[in-house]
């Protein structure tokens, strides 16, 4: 599938404290040494040594995930490129993009690719720039209509991901809070969305969940151990 480019530009959102100060904000990571406070290592900035350039932002259908991304982006100050995984199959669903594009506006790349997010991790990741990849679930339906192998798909993300360049945002829905679907397709999907968002928070050095335009931060955890 070619990869086609084109330039989009800022948007207008606000949103609350946690894009203020706190770690969400850091995109860019520091590497763990010695010499490196505590508060960088609990923060999620590095790990062990290793850069923790993902960050994975998760919510159900019209929970402000993807603006909440967006902004995010916007204000790491840093070159953008927005990865696209959807595909305009009907209609609808090219409603939905062109609703994607003008609330984006100009000041982006925009490089559209259904398959191989791996690849263009490796290609596009880079320090000075900040990539925005909308969305996963998409990518992960793409793969399931081409009869595409989910876990050994799902793997070489994960591992593309913990070898990261630069900042990339990743969206995700969360569809397993829902009814147990009716029919098998629907059930292998729900259960491939779990098993992908569970391998991509770990694979990522932050976690937000959006509910109702708030965004929460899960990862890295700022609460005591759960006990009992």
């Amino acid at each position: 599938m070619r990869r086609r480019s084109s330039q989009r530009n800022s948007c207008r959102f606000r949103w609350g404290p946690l894009l203020c100060s706190g770690p969400c904000l850091a995109l860019l990571p520091r590497s763990c040494g010695r010499g490196e406070s505590q508060a960088a290592v609990r923060s999620g900035h590095s790990v062990s040594g290793k850069h923790t350039y993902g960050s994975l932002v998760l919510g159900g259908a019209r929970s402000g995930k993807s603006r909440f991304a967006e902004d995010l982006a916007i204000r790491s100050g840093l070159a953008r490129v927005y990865v696209a995984t959807g595909t305009a199959f009907d209609g609808e669903m090219e409603r939905r993009i062109e609703v994607h594009k003008d609330r984006r506006g100009t000041g982006w790349r925009t490089v559209e690719e259904q398959t191989d997010l791996a690849g263009v991790l490796s290609q596009e990741a880079r320090r000075d720039t900040v990539l925005l990849v909308d969305c996963l679930t998409l990518w992960l339906n793409n793969l399931m209509m081409a009869d595409r192998d989910l876990a050994t798909e799902s793997a070489r993300l994960c591992d593309a991901v913990s070898t990261l360049a630069g900042p990339c945002i990743f969206v995700s829905n969360e569809v397993g809070m829902g009814i147990v679907p009716d029919n098998r397709l629907s059930r292998e999907f729900r259960d491939a969305q779990g098993r992908l968002n569970q391998d991509m928070a770990a694979a990522c050095g932050k976690v937000i969940f959006v509910a109702a335009g708030q965004p929460i931060l899960l990862k890295p955890n700022q609460q005591p151990d759960i006990t009992l």
